[in-house]
């Protein structure tokens, strides 16, 4: 139920002329459950949230925040409401389906392609890296530079504002982290596979990997200047 859609049933079955004549015994057996459903009070608002919603459909992701419910719960009302009529499911392709079966799939075949690309580099720049070691060097002080500071200072920043130890180092890490498949992509599209601003690119992931590595273990040692109690929130 969740990457389904629900559009508001067409009320042109339910027009049984209830004041005008008696119910027949038929007409009274196939209203009941319809009746019945609507009388738990979390059906009957998802009902009015689908039917006021604009185009009388809503997807059930959407849903799910208007009530302090699970998802499992949420999902039971809606197939109550399904059984008797109410509503009508159908299955599209949004977000949840984007989320958790598109990118799973796709992730590992982005990854081999950015291996890939970071081998062949090597192979175009490695002549270049031990013939020019001082630009190596010249491209790598700086990046040692960058890292250390940009870590430092959200990890002290993230225990001046209170985030804890379980936060603080995820902070730093994305802030000294860099997007370095990116900067080789463009490097190579505007400059070329040989040229020194792709030789950058290549020594930029050289620096960072163990780089950041090392902080990992900097970052353990540093949870003593955590206060006790953020310790133990972050084991829990």
């Amino acid at each position: 139920m969740s990457k389904q859609h629900l559009p508001l049933v067409d009320d042109a079955g339910c027009r049984v002329p209830l004041v005008a004549e008696p119910l027949t015994a038929a007409q009274a057996e196939s209203l009941a459950p319809a009746f019945k459903a609507l009388g738990d009070p979390v059906r009957l608002r998802l009902l009015s949230l689908i039917a006021s919603h604009e185009g009388g459909e809503l997807c059930v992701c959407d849903l799910t925040d208007a009530f302090d419910l699970k998802a499992p719960t949420i999902s039971h009302h809606l197939k109550v409401l399904k059984a008797t009529g109410l509503v009508t499911a159908e299955r599209r392709r949004g977000r949840v389906w984007y989320e958790d079966r598109f990118l799973p799939k796709i992730g590992p075949f982005a990854l081999y392609g950015l291996l890939f690309t970071i081998v062949v580099l090597f192979a175009l720049q490695g002549e270049a890296i031990i013939a020019r070691p001082w630009d190596v060097v010249r491209i790598a002080v700086p990046l040692l530079v960058y890292f250390g500071l940009m870590w430092a200072g959200s990890l002290a920043l993230g225990k001046g504002i209170g985030l804890g130890y379980e936060r603080s180092p995820t902070l730093a890490f994305t802030a000294a982290g860099n997007n370095f498949e990116l900067a080789i992509a463009v490097a190579i599209a505007t400059f070329g596979a040989a040229s020194g601003q792709a030789l950058a690119g290549v020594v930029g992931p050289l620096i960072e990997v163990p780089v950041l590595v090392g902080l990992v273990y900097v970052s353990l040692w540093a949870r003593r200047f955590f206060p006790a109690l953020e310790l133990r929130a972050a084991k829990s």
